[in-house]
């Protein structure tokens, strides 16, 4: 899953960084509202952590900017103001959550898997496909009841595809969930990703439709 974190506060915002990429995250930084419009307006994000007092242009102007254009990623605003009056403009201006700073790194990955889980409607935490199930929480995967051990890479990638099972993604719809900037993937490196999945997991749960992308099969 690909994050986007709005963060002025350089020492915060490099610890979540950090935080949210050890928690399997593919998490890109920004330290202001304009470079956060920008970024949202030219590439795909999962989910927004975003900051209200931000130079350049404020979180709530981001905000009503993103939900103005339509876009529908879940986003939780992560902020110093803990008055109920600016959680509720923030509510009501499309944030799908609310956490006051300071943060716990665990509650936020937690709010974050909450808000994925919602925002593709449903409510049991794992995810299941006939023998293989995935933990989001856990960050683990079984087949068959039994552990199959997974790169964070092949991990991120599972996750996307079960997420949208019975729908085809694009090569560049999961390259762009599962890389963020820093990162420069090979130009194979999906294919191998999916040709070891395949190998731990079976031949037959992700499908190749040529041209178009992957899926995995209802």
């Amino acid at each position: 899953m690909r994050i986007l974190l709005v963060e002025d506060d350089p020492q915060l915002g490099d610890g979540l960084t950090i935080g949210l990429r050890q928690a399997g995250f593919a998490a890109d930084w920004v330290k202001d509202g304009q470079s956060a419009d920008h970024a949202l307006q030219s590439e795909i994000f999962d989910l927004v952590v975003l900051d209200l007092g931000l130079p350049r242009l404020s979180g709530m102007d981001v905000l009503t900017r993103v939900r103005g254009r339509g876009q529908t990623m879940p986003i939780l605003v992560l902020t110093a103001r803990d008055a109920t009056g600016d959680k509720v403009s923030g509510l009501d201006a499309g944030a799908d959550d609310y956490l006051v700073k300071p943060i716990d790194l665990d509650e936020l990955t937690a709010r974050i898997r909450a808000l994925t889980r919602r925002s593709a409607g449903r409510a049991a935490p794992l995810l299941v496909h006939g023998e293989i199930a995935l933990d989001p929480a856990a960050h683990c995967v079984t087949r068959a009841g039994q552990p199959v051990e997974l790169s964070s890479r092949e991990f991120s990638l599972l996750q996307m595809l079960l997420e949208n099972t019975g729908r085809v993604l694009t090569r560049t719809q999961l390259e762009q969930s599962i890389y963020g900037w820093r990162d420069e993937p090979d130009s194979n490196a999906l294919e191998v990703h999916i040709h070891h999945l395949r190998k731990k997991l079976g031949s037959e749960l992700i499908r190749t439709l040529r041209g178009v992308g992957y899926t995995i099969a209802k």
